[in-house]
């Protein structure tokens, strides 16, 4: 067993409950985190004998892309795609970050984090 980490991807995106937010868009950082049977590509050092970070990555960037209201929404979309699309997973998590939320007083980030 081992874990795969593909962390700090930063994306441009409309998420958000206020047609601001929308309208204007904002930063999001995304980390993922999951959990695969990494024991036969430890030997072998094939692709097809682990999970595909590209893949992953390719999830997770399209998902990024459509437009929600909720953060909540969004990772669990993500998280969905992936138990489908990356079957090597036995667990992920992902946490999607809003940079600089319109909050009244000063917060980098406010983060969701969602798994399976």
């Amino acid at each position: 067993m081992g874990m795969v980490e593909l962390t700090g991807m930063r994306f441009f995106a409309r998420h958000g409950v206020y047609p601001q937010e929308r309208a204007e868009g904002n930063e999001f950082v995304v980390d993922f985190r999951g959990e695969a049977d990494l024991d036969k590509a430890s030997v072998t050092d094939a692709l097809e004998d682990t999970v595909d970070y590209q893949v992953i990555y390719s999830v997770i960037a399209q998902e990024m892309e459509a437009p929600s209201a909720l953060l909540e929404h969004v990772a669990g979309r993500i998280l969905r795609r992936l138990r489908t699309e990356v079957p090597g997973l036995l667990h992920a998590a992902v946490t999607i970050s809003k940079m600089n939320p319109p909050l009244p007083g000063h917060v980098t980030a406010s983060k969701v984090t969602m798994s399976y």
